[in-house]
């Protein structure tokens, strides 16, 4: 059985309900493996959600909601610090969408949009050692682990990096 395509946007005004709404219900869950974002983002979240569309604005990030059938803001994949072709790649799925292939196929069409939209030629991602889920979405889309060891939130983490070469449309003839 084929697994339903998420639907990706791009993150808009319209969608800060949505994201705020996500990342409360899902807090204690990402703090299992990652740092927790803090109360501060919490409290100044509008503010730092509209300072978010303006580094979008600006060139320097792409961010994308995952969407559910009825428009739940479901997941989040980021590209951080674009400069020469290059971006370091962040996602987070809900708690209640987690282990269906939803990170997958989230990243991997991000991947793609990266590619053929943002012109980007190559991703950079990290995963902490112990977070298996987040490491096996990397090596499922194609990441390659650089051998360089580093600390996420103090925990032992890996690098990795994914060439987009294989996401490139066709040359048109």
């Amino acid at each position: 059985m084929s697994r339903p395509v998420p639907m990706i946007e791009r993150l808009r005004l319209a969608h800060a309900e949505g994201v705020l709404l996500f990342e409360r219900e899902n807090r204690a869950y990402f703090a299992l493996s990652v740092s927790d974002r803090g109360d501060d983002y919490f409290a100044g979240f509008q503010a730092r959600f509209r300072s978010l569309l303006a580094e979008q604005d600006a060139g320097v990030c792409h961010f994308h909601v995952v969407l559910g059938d009825n428009g739940e803001v479901l997941g989040r994949v980021n590209l951080v610090d674009v400069a020469d072709g290059c971006a370091e790649l962040g996602f987070r799925v809900a708690q209640k969408a987690a282990g269906r292939g939803l990170a997958t196929s989230a990243v991997r069409q991000v991947c793609s949009t990266a590619a053929r939209d943002y012109g980007l030629r190559s991703l950079r991602a990290s995963a902490a050692a112990d977070n298996a889920g987040s490491r096996t979405v990397l090596s499922r889309v194609g990441f390659v682990p650089t051998g360089e060891e580093i600390l996420l939130a103090g925990l032992p983490g890996h690098r990795y990096l994914l060439s987009l070469a294989d996401f490139m449309p066709p040359p048109k003839p």
